[in-house]
């Protein structure tokens, strides 16, 4: 008697930090005779993904390229439903697995529920409680949950979120993050980031790139990173920026040519692990390093009013800081100033996984499709 022929899966990704979260679960996927992963690319953040999928060994089976210069979130939205709608179709998966909470996850919840195929969210279950904060992810990731036949929840927190809106126990499997796999695999590899930095001084890393932060929080964010390099001359902050228009025309207006702090393109995730890896702490409003610093033995200062990860705040290794330039200084001097408070925030704690999330999701896929085969 011959063996059923693997069911493919759909695997979504339009940025890179799916790129990154996705790349264990696709890797599992491969590795288990059940199912053939097929990758859909909708090119969300085209200039940082290349790079990424290399280092993880992603070829796309289908490349959508979406991404359109100064795009508009519900053009950008349209044009991925259109074009997955259409991909999904032919491609024919038994089922859609998507990460996170971008319009790409947005995209592929709603075309999975249209043509009547299971779709499986991970990392999901974040809520801030403020839809409009972040925006438009706490929008994307509610709405994409509602069309979810199983719930990734990288935390408890997460799941209690998730049955708090009244989701089935049986739909929610609790797995880790999914990007502590990724991390521990990368850090290991010591990708070389090639920044000159000085060994004898403190380096503090920074990402500042969130929409809700455009304007004047974001301009509060930068005049705080000068007011630091130049109260702490032994401090070398470097600053990866993201390249949306909108972040370059704040750091062209509030840092310009200043030498005190080191504005750098964007580094692939091999290298910029290892960056994080060298920091002394990071100063963030990304979703993603609020989970990667503290499995580093990194704190963290979050530059936003509210977060969908409190674990590690409440882990006491993170803390939220907002963007007012004041308080961003007051909080990086107590870690800089005080060794007992620094080594309190440094003790590397991770809420967040022990790197075998892949492997739960992937048994969890194929439970729910073992108990729920039926014909098309």
């Amino acid at each position: 008697m011959t063996s059923p022929a693997p069911a493919r899966v759909a695997c979504v990704l339009g940025t890179r930090p799916e790129v990154v979260k996705m790349a264990p679960v696709i890797a599992a996927l491969a590795r288990d005779p059940r199912f053939t992963p097929v990758v859909i690319n909708t090119g969300q953040h085209r200039e940082l993904l290349a790079e990424t999928m290399t280092l993880f060994g992603i070829v796309p089976d289908v490349a959508l390229d979406l991404m359109q210069p100064g795009q508009r979130l519900a053009g950008f939205l349209g044009r991925c439903v259109e074009s997955l709608d259409r991909a999904l179709f032919d491609m024919d998966p038994a089922a859609v697995v998507a990460q996170g909470d971008t319009s790409t996850v947005l995209a592929a919840a709603l075309c999975a529920f249209y043509q009547d195929r299971p779709f499986f969210h991970v990392e999901a279950g974040l809520r801030t409680g403020d839809f409009r904060n972040p925006f438009p992810e706490e929008m994307n990731r509610e709405v994409a949950s509602r069309f979810a036949a199983l719930h990734f929840a990288p935390t408890e927190a997460a799941r209690a979120n998730l049955l708090a809106e009244r989701v089935p126990d049986g739909r929610i499997v609790v797995t880790g993050n999914t990007v502590i796999d990724a991390l521990l695999m990368v850090r290991d590899l010591a990708f070389p980031h090639g920044l000159p930095l000085d060994p004898k001084r403190r380096l503090i890393v920074v990402t500042a790139h969130r929409r809700e932060n455009f304007g004047a929080p974001m301009r509060g964010m930068l005049r705080a990173l000068k007011a630091i390099a130049s109260r702490w001359p032994d401090v070398e902050i470097v600053y990866p920026a993201h390249p949306n228009p909108e972040v370059r025309r704040a750091i062209a207006d509030e840092i310009g040519e200043s030498a005190l702090v080191r504005v750098v393109e964007p580094l692939s995730y091999g290298p910029f692990v290892s960056l994080l890896d060298e920091a002394t702490l990071i100063l963030t409003d990304s979703g993603g390093i609020q989970e990667e610093a503290p499995a580093l033995g990194k704190p963290v200062l979050v530059l936003r009013d509210e977060t969908e990860r409190p674990e590690a705040i409440d882990a006491g290794v993170a803390r939220l800081v907002g963007t007012d330039e004041a308080r961003i200084v007051e909080e990086t001097a107590r870690l800089l100033d005080d060794p007992a408070w620094y080594r309190q925030m440094a003790r590397g704690a991770s809420p967040y996984g022990d790197g075998q999330a892949a492997r739960r999701i992937v048994a969890a896929i194929g439970r729910h499709l073992e108990a729920t085969a039926r014909p098309r």
